[in-house]
């Protein structure tokens, strides 16, 4: 599972022109699913970004979580975040899973993000044409992995 996880001030996503989702203060999560993927790999990136100390305390300094500052999450799946550009010029997404793990995986993933964390989680909609917008608060931008760990 691979995760861009960026800290925001504020972001929308928006589908038919009609915003579905936002978040103030907090987490922009892109989430995709690779085809090789185990809950295991979910409950890493899961846990990995409820408890990552990327916000500022009172000395200026990242040492609290999301948690910490009673944060918000918007997560967006982004199968794009597995394409493979070696070869070519043309993205390959071989390695993205197919729709039906994806958006079960996905599914899972903001259930148990939101009975872990017990925050605002707001979300985009799975497999749509999504406009998204937001202000980078930072800008803080961090990759996470959870082939990285194995």
């Amino acid at each position: 599972m691979r995760a861009i996880v960026q800290r925001i001030k504020e972001a929308t996503v928006e589908v038919d022109n009609e915003i579905i989702g936002s978040a103030k203060k907090g987490l922009l999560i892109f989430l995709a699913v690779n085809v090789d993927d185990e809950l295991k790999d979910l409950e890493y990136v899961k846990n990995k970004i409820i408890n990552l100390r990327i916000f500022e305390d009172e000395e200026g300094k990242m040492n609290k979580s999301i948690k910490d500052i009673n944060g918000e999450f918007l997560v967006v799946s982004q199968f794009t975040l597995y394409g493979d550009c070696r070869k070519g010029n043309r993205p390959s997404f071989i390695n993205s899973a197919k729709h039906e793990k994806a958006n079960d995986y996905y599914e899972r993933f903001l259930e148990e993000l939101k009975k872990d964390s017990g925050l605002k989680v707001e979300t985009g909609k799975f497999a749509a044409d999504m406009k998204v917008s937001l202000i980078n608060d930072g800008p803080v931008t961090i990759q996470l992995d959870s082939s990285k760990i194995y």
